[in-house]
């Protein structure tokens, strides 16, 4: 596993606009930005434009921003959640197990079309965790 958190902010339909307000505030870079349209599964109109996963940067300033899907919301408090990046199939099989054994799974783990193995869970503390293991290639 990589030795650090990763904050992802999550947004109703405005997260392009939070992306430019950072940038301006802390004058980082935005990086890699797909929409809900350019993703690879169906998405309704209304979701083409909004941003599916983008990344911000200002040297060591780092996170990762998104937009909600229609009529999934999200509210203040929920509008974050950390991720872990592993290294390791087996060690994120084995934190998925642990946190999900009395956590709420939010999605499962499973392989994605973005060639990771995916889970998002809610952990007993109401902390949301986003782990991912990209596939070696």
């Amino acid at each position: 596993m990589k030795k650090q958190i990763t904050p992802y902010l999550s947004f109703n339909g405005n997260a392009m606009e939070a992306l430019e307000f950072y940038k301006e505030v802390f004058e980082g870079q935005i990086q890699e930005i797909q929409t809900f349209g350019e993703a690879d599964f169906p998405t309704p109109p209304e979701a083409h434009d909004r941003i599916m996963h983008a990344k911000f940067q200002k040297e060591e300033l780092f996170f990762m921003v998104s937009d909600s899907f229609p009529g999934k919301a999200v509210a203040s408090g929920s509008n974050i959640s950390l991720v872990l990046e592993f290294e390791d199939k087996q060690e994120i099989d084995t934190v998925y197990q642990r946190l999900s054994k009395n956590g709420t799974v939010i999605m499962e783990l499973q392989d994605t079309f973005w060639g990771a193995r995916y889970a998002k869970v809610k952990d007993p503390f109401t902390v949301t965790w986003d782990l991912n293991h990209t596939y070696s290639k």
